[in-house]
C-alpha cells in the first residue's frame, strides 16, 4: 500500500525565481551539488536564497543505500583543482557559511579525506571568517582519515547515522551503525572544540523507541547537533515511504532531544542535515 502524501508535505514554491544565479555558478564551474544529485525538496529556496550545499569527490558513490537518488556505481579520478573551484563559488556567491559534503569513496585510500581537509582550507583562504561546515562518510571507522579533516578546523562536521539501526541490513548494508557512533566520538575525542552533528530520517519503518535510542546513543558521543526529517522517495529505485510522520510528532521528537542535552535541534517533515544549516549553529554562537 503507499502511504498519501498529506497536505503539510505539499511545499511552496516562490513566485520569484532568483535561482539561475546559483546554477550558473555551479554549472560554469563544473560542481555537483548533494541539492540536485539527491533531489532534495529544498532546492527553490535554498536556491533562491543564493546558497547551496557543494558536493565534492565526484558525484558517483561507491555504496548502493536504497534511500538515495545520487548515482552509484565506479566514480571518475579525483579532480585537484576542486577544492579552488569550490573555494571561488563560495566566494561568487557571497557566502559566510558554507556546507561541504561529499559521495562516499571507498576506492580512495583515506575516503577523500585530504579533499575535504584542502576543500575546508581553500575556503579559509580566501576569508578566514567564514564558518565552514563538513558532512564526511564514515571513512570505514579510519582515524588517520578522520584526523585530516579535524586538522583543518571546519566549525562542523556531521557524519549522519541517517536511520535506525535495524534498517541498516536492508536499506544501507555497506554501513554499520556502530561505526558511526565511533566517528562522531572520534571527532569529538579530537577536538572537543568542533560541533558535532548527526542526522536521522523518518518514515522508514521505525518505531518510536527506535528514535528515542537512536537519540541517547548520539548524546552517549556527546553529538551537539541533531536534524531530524522526513524520508521522501526520490526515486523509482528507492525504498517506499513506510508513512508520513506528523508535525506534532517531529515537536515530540524536537522536545525529547532537547531534554536528552542536544545543543540545538531541527525537527520537520522538511529538514534535511545542511538545510539551514547556519540557523542551527547560529543557536550556539
Amino acid at each position: 500500500m503507499v502511504a498519501v502524501v498529506p497536505s503539510w508535505l505539499k511545499k511552496r514554491v516562490s513566485a520569484e525565481n532568483k535561482t539561475s544565479r546559483v546554477s550558473k555558478s555551479l554549472a560554469g564551474k563544473k560542481i555537483n551539488t548533494v541539492c540536485q544529485s539527491a533531489v532534495c525538496p529544498n532546492i527553490n529556496e535554498c536556491f533562491n536564497r543564493g546558497t547551496a550545499t557543494f558536493m565534492i569527490l565526484g558525484d558517483v558513490c561507491t555504496r548502493s543505500c536504497m534511500f538515495c537518488a545520487v548515482k552509484k556505481g565506479k566514480p571518475e579520478l579525483t579532480d585537484p583543482a576542486e577544492p579552488e573551484r569550490i573555494a571561488e563559488a563560495v566566494k561568487e556567491l557571497g557566502l559566510l557559511y558554507a556546507v561541504i559534503t561529499s559521495v562516499t569513496r571507498d576506492d580512495l585510500e583515506d575516503g577523500g579525506a585530504q579533499f575535504f581537509a584542502d576543500t575546508v582550507e581553500a575556503i579559509y583562504s580566501i576569508n578566514p571568517k567564514i564558518k565552514v561546515e563538513v558532512l564526511i562518510p564514515d571513512f570505514q571507522g579510519n582515524e588517520k582519515s578522520i584526523k585530516k579533516v579535524v586538522d583543518s578546523k571546519p566549525a562542523v562536521i556531521g557524519h549522519n547515522v541517517e536511520m535506525v539501526p535495524s534498517l541498516y541490513n536492508r536499506i544501507r548494508p555497506q554501513a554499520v551503525y556502530e561505526r558511526s557512533l565511533h566517528v562522531l566520538e572520534i571527532i569529538k575525542n579530537m577536538d572537543k572544540n568542533i560541533y558535532t552533528k548527526s542526522g536521522l530520517m523518518l518514515g522508514l519503518g521505525e518505531k518510536y523507541e527506535d528514535v528515542i535510542d537512536v537519540m541517547k546513543n548520539l548524546r552517549k558521543v556527546n553529538c551537539d547537533l541533531l536534524t531530524i526529517g522526513q524520508y521522501l522517495k526520490p526515486d523509482k529505485n528507492c525504498v517506499p515511504v513506510d508513512r508520513y510522520v506528523t508535525p506534532e510528532e517531529y515537536k515530540e521528537y524536537e522536545k525529547v532531544a532537547y531534554k536528552l542535552g542536544f545543543h540545538s535541534v531541527a525537527s520537520g517533515p522538511f529538514v534535511r542535515s545542511s538545510y539551514n544549516a547556519e540557523k542551527l549553529l547560529d543557536n550556539q554562537l
